[in-house]
């Protein structure tokens, strides 16, 4: 009964000081918004975010909520599109803690926060809202060394399900930008907030977290975005249905 009560507790107070430093965070950029320069500026800031949620997985670990563990090189490849699934709400902040200089596509909902969108516009990332533009965008970065960090899956996994059906976007993105896709296969003993779980609804603590840098599939051109897709989704089905 005490373990759970101090997990119970652990948990929610560790949503406060995210939500407290993402809202300082946000503040600070707010006002750099209003400076020229913005594109001057994206690399610190993102490199000030990376920091954050480094200091932020290294919270979970310390109050046991969390324990990840990176499988594969040390040194991760770079420029690639980097592909991950999607099982729980902080999957992105664990990867962008370990990913150099990376850079992701959000939710153009997050426009129209002010709690959230100037951090993400500060550090370059991209809206999903932009279509050929956006493909055009993305690539053009990752061509000038930038990684990228996105969900084929497009949003978080359902609660109860495996894996949700890829979208084709990261393929289109990693062939014009000539790049690898490299496979990031996550693994958890207990979905940190899946798709249709609200935030409040405490998960099985702690948490496994198990991360595999997995296969680079080379990207030909003559192959289509679709059959790209299609095989990165095979082979996210492959690891995720074996032990």
């Amino acid at each position: 009964m005490f373990k759970r009560s101090y997990f119970v507790c652990a948990y929610f107070f560790s949503w406060v000081v995210f939500g407290t430093v993402g809202l300082a965070l946000n503040a600070f950029c707010a006002v750099l918004l209003l400076l020229p320069g913005r594109e001057r500026r994206a690399p610190a800031v993102r490199e000030v975010i990376r920091r954050l949620f480094t200091s932020w997985a290294g919270w979970l670990h310390a109050t046991r909520i969390l324990t990840v563990t990176w499988h594969g090189p040390e040194a991760l490849p770079q420029p690639a599109v980097y592909v991950a699934n999607h099982p729980g709400l902080i999957d992105a902040t664990i990867l962008l803690a370990r990913l150099p200089d990376a850079i992701c596509i959000f939710k153009p909902a997050i426009l129209r926060n002010p709690f959230l969108a100037p951090a993400a516009i500060m550090a370059g990332y991209a809206s999903g809202d932009s279509g050929v533009d956006l493909i055009r965008e993305v690539a053009d970065k990752i061509a000038a060394g930038h990684t990228l960090l996105i969900f084929p899956e497009g949003t978080r996994t359902e609660a109860g399900r495996t894996l949700n059906p890829f979208k084709p976007g990261f393929a289109l993105i990693a062939r014009r930008a000539g790049a690898p896709v490299q496979v990031l296969v996550i693994r958890t003993s207990s979905a940190l907030l899946p798709r249709g779980q609200p935030w409040w609804r405490v998960p099985a603590l702690p948490v496994r977290m198990d991360i595999h840098v997995d296969c680079r599939v080379e990207v030909n051109p003559d192959h289509s975005a679709k059959e790209v897709a299609d095989t990165v989704e095979q082979i996210f089905r492959a690891r995720l249905s074996g032990p």
